[in-house]
Formats: structure tokens, sequence, C-alpha cells
């Protein structure tokens, strides 16, 4: 799907325009050394404390001998009811850090009270699947476990992220799902990379900015690399293969109509619904991947952004999921 200039919502044109300037059709080699240079630059992040924003940081023993990095972040307010909300940040697996997302924790926290969860999972330069979905479920189950400690309710327990922290989000239910040890309330998967196979017309030759199709095959290739060629891709590495969607938990999500998740994304969803599962979903015309964080003051952006706000206060009202054995004593 070859994407012009004139296709893009003209509030994103001039930003597209200068992203394909910047480079495009990244090899493995150039994902990884431009995964260094952005994580020195989140690493000089982790100073900023947003004075809006209470910010704790733990360590949870991944049972090997070292620690996943966990960040909570929570209204300035005590809260001892609030949702749960473990947040998966995005950057094609390959790169990335939970100070990535500050604004968006902002505005969780204070518009919607919600405790944000944010763990620091490996990220595919180094440790390739399933090494991110394993420290993800960790952090859920470490959510769940310090509920009491954290200010959150036990039965509202979500989980939301975009691009590949929607992928991440997608596996995490399945995986709860199939473990059957926590259960999630609600999921936002936004524009999320759940297939591999990069079949659909969306995905196929998408010359599109920031994300096009070669970097895509890129960024996989770095996530499944521990799959050597005649290992069937899991359904917890590229959620769009699962061909048993139900008992997942009520979901929101949206995706640009020019990037390469579109077509995947939409069959998502068809497959949620035929499940029973409910969904809200939406397509953003003239939008290429990750439009609204990158030009967040277009009308379009603001739209995406309303609507995500408006859907999650309907789920803060409506969804809720009691814990397997939520009497027992979690001393």
């Amino acid at each position: 799907m070859q994407i012009s200039d004139a296709m893009m919502d003209g509030q994103l044109r001039t930003t597209g325009v200068w992203l394909r300037r910047m480079g495009s059709r990244h090899s493995e080699r150039r994902l990884r050394v431009i995964s260094g240079v952005i994580d020195g630059l989140l690493w000089l992040a982790r100073a900023r404390r947003p004075k809006t924003l209470r910010v704790g940081e733990f360590g949870i023993d991944r049972g090997d001998g070292t620690r996943l990095r966990v960040v909570v972040y929570s209204p300035l307010a005590s809260t001892t009811a609030a949702a749960g909300l473990l947040w998966l940040h995005g950057g094609g697996y390959f790169l990335g850090r939970p100070e990535q997302d500050l604004r968006i924790y902002r505005l969780l926290a204070e518009r919607t009270g919600c405790v944000v969860v944010a763990p620091d999972y490996r990220l595919s330069v180094a440790h390739p699947y399933p090494a991110a979905l394993d420290d993800c479920y960790t952090a859920l189950i470490w959510m769940r476990d310090n509920a009491i400690r954290l200010g959150i309710r036990e039965d509202q327990l979500a989980v939301a992220g975009e691009s590949a922290g929607g992928g991440l989000t997608a596996a995490l239910a399945l995986l709860a799902r199939d473990r059957e040890e926590v259960n999630i309330a609600f999921q936002m998967p936004i524009y999320p990379m759940i297939d591999d196979r990069q079949s659909t017309e969306s995905a196929c030759d998408n010359d599109a900015p920031l994300l096009d199709s070669d970097t895509l095959a890129s960024a996989w290739q770095l996530y499944l690399r521990n799959l050597d060629g005649t290992q069937r891709v899991p359904v917890y590495a590229a959620p769009a293969r699962a061909g048993d969607l139900r008992g997942l938990p009520p979901t929101f999500t949206y995706v640009g109509g020019l990037e390469p998740f579109r077509d995947e994304t939409i069959a998502y969803v068809d497959a949620l619904r035929s499940c029973g599962v409910s969904v809200d979903f939406e397509i953003y015309p003239g939008c290429w991947h990750g439009f609204d964080r990158l030009v967040p003051r277009a009308e379009v952006s603001k739209r995406a952004f309303r609507s995500r706000e408006r859907w999650l206060r309907h789920a803060l009202d409506t969804y809720f999921a009691p814990q397997p054995g939520a009497n027992r004593d979690r001393a």
C-alpha cells in the first residue's frame, strides 16, 4: 500500500514528510543503533519527576537472579480504591522505557484517578520473545498481589499500551486468560503490533512515515529470532494468530487509516466481536502510525485522545473482574 503525501491528514502532512526525509526502511542493524541512541536519552529522562504525580520505583525478582524495574505513577491524593492500569510502552519491541509516556500517565492519573504500573520490560535487541511478555506477566501478578499497598482495587486490573505495547497488551490478555491466575477487567491495545506475517493489504509494501513495511519486518525479526523457522510462531508472540478469542476482556482500540497495522487491527476486532467480546473501535483516515503522539495538537489527534478517555471513563464505571480466590489472604 503506497502512501502519497496527499493521502495524509492535512495537519499531519508536514511532520509526515519530515519523518520520511529522516529515514525509512530500517534494517535490523539500524534498529539496534536507533535503540541504543533512544535508550541513552530515556535513561537521562529518569531524573524527571512530574510534580503532579506521585512516583514510586520497585524491583521485582524474576526468579533468575535479575530484577524487573517497575515504575508506579499515582495521583497526588491518596487512594484506596483506584483502578490499576498496567501500561506497556511502545517501541517495536526493540526500544523504549516507561519514562517516555509521562504525558499519558499525567492524563490518566489526573483525569481518571488510575494508578499506572509501568514495567521496564526487556527489549528484543538483547532479549527476544518471550522475555518482554514474561516481564509484563510478572508485573501484572505483582500489581495484583500488591493492590492494597498501591491503593488499587483487586477487581479492576486493566492493561493498555500503544504499538508494541498494544501487541503486548493483546498477548497478555490471552496469556492471563489461559493461565487462569489473574483476571483482567478490560484492555486498551492502541494501534497494536500483533501480526508478524504482514500479509494484509495495509502491511504489504507500505511506505508510510515513521513505520513502513521494511522497518516493521526488521522489528519482527528481532523479536522472534529465538524461533528457528521450523517452530510455529506462538499466539502469545503474535496475537493475530490466535483462533479463539473467547473470554477476553472488553476492549477499546483505534488505528490510523494509512499505517501497516490497519487491516490486522480490523481483523482482530472482527474476531473479538465474533467471539462475543465487547469492542469499541475507530479508524482515523489519513493518519500514519503514532500520529496522536507525534502531532498531539492536530484535530484528529485530539479526537483520538478524547475517544480514548471517554471509553476509559466508561470502562471504569462498567467493567470489573474479581480475582481467582479473591477472598484468600495476600499477605
